[in-house]
């Protein structure tokens, strides 16, 4: 008697349990589609059916576009609201339709650009297609986070910058369209699914199925010759201006070792003897090593004078012979 007790308290409470979940799930699923048709501009009156005073089950199942995942119970499956003319942003109250896993926009005027919690607003959705509006915009990293994605169709819309390369992640997409859309960049690596390039008919994009991408990368060696040519040349004038100040300093130096004005003298050629002019004595010819060393170097102290024939120099030879010479 006390096991039926519990299993009735069991039946029970599981009962309550269950109808306050989906009684939790029918209020989100029926605010979802109210505050959606309040967010939406309906010129041609296609949502005028929607009407929330009707209050039996499963009641917006009926909706014009709405599908749900039984008659008889108002939560919905998809919504499919194609080539309506409805105008406005992307709704963002359907993040109250918990369950939802289809989501068709397409061929309307909607507008803006996608939440970048889009991920947070349609989680479980499998069929995602917005094309033919004039939705703008970068596209949200996070739609790489919708993982259950199978079908994502954004053709003919106004998006703009790079694809993230996190849609490149969805393992489970096999339709991805962007064409007509003024995006540029790489096309990201697809994880289980490789597109043709029909899929990607827009004039910025690069990279496999289209053409390789001529931009970062052989920009950046690019950039890397130049910056080593203009280095090198930098290089080379640094190195010619050291050098020329090297060589003035040995001829600054050379001119300061020559205070004596006895350069003219490296010329003399030794190999030939030298006659000397005027002696006290007679004196031999003499080797340039004896003729430099008798006159300190052609010293100027030894100058005695400076004529028409030459210059005189005071000699003193080892063999303490005096005397002056003449060149």
């Amino acid at each position: 008697m006390r096991n039926r007790v519990v299993l009735f308290l069991l039946h029970t409470l599981s009962w309550l349990l269950l109808s306050s979940d989906t009684c939790h799930g029918v209020e989100s699923d029926i605010r979802c589609l109210e505050t959606l048709k309040l967010q939406l501009q309906d010129p041609n009156k296609f949502l005028d059916s929607w009407d929330f005073s009707n209050k039996t089950e499963g009641f917006i199942c009926k909706f014009n576009g709405i599908g749900c995942w039984h008659p008889d119970e108002s939560k919905v499956l998809n919504i499919c609201l194609s080539n309506m003319g409805l105008r406005g942003p992307f709704p963002s109250s359907l993040k109250y339709c918990t369950s939802m896993t289809g989501l068709d926009l397409s061929n309307n005027d909607l507008s803006g650009s996608l939440p970048e919690d889009i991920d947070l607003i349609i989680p479980f959705v499998v069929k995602l297609d917005l094309s033919s509006n004039n939705f703008s915009g970068n596209l949200p990293a996070k739609l790489g986070n919708i993982t259950y994605l199978n079908v994502l169709n954004l053709q003919h819309n106004q998006f703009s910058g790079q694809i993230p390369w996190q849609v490149g992640r969805l393992g489970r997409l096999t339709t991805f369209n962007v064409v007509d859309n003024p995006l540029s960049g790489q096309i990201p690596t697809f994880t289980n699914k490789s597109f043709g390039a029909k899929n990607f008919a827009n004039t910025g994009l690069c990279g496999k199925p289209l053409n390789d991408c001529v931009g970062p990368a052989k920009k950046s060696h690019t950039g890397v010759i130049i910056g080593a040519a203009v280095g090198g040349i930098i290089f080379g004038i640094i190195v010619v201006v050291v050098l020329l100040s090297a060589l003035r300093g040995v001829e600054k130096v050379d001119e300061e070792e020559d205070v004596e004005g006895n350069e003219w003298a490296k010329s003399i050629k030794g190999t030939k003897g030298i006659r000397v002019s005027i002696f006290e004595k007679l004196v031999p010819k003499m080797r340039l090593f004896n003729l430099i060393k008798a006159t300190n170097n052609f010293s100027r102290n030894n100058i005695i004078d400076i004529g028409r024939t030459g210059t005189t120099y005071k000699a003193n030879l080892s063999d303490e012979t005096a005397g002056n010479l003449s060149f």
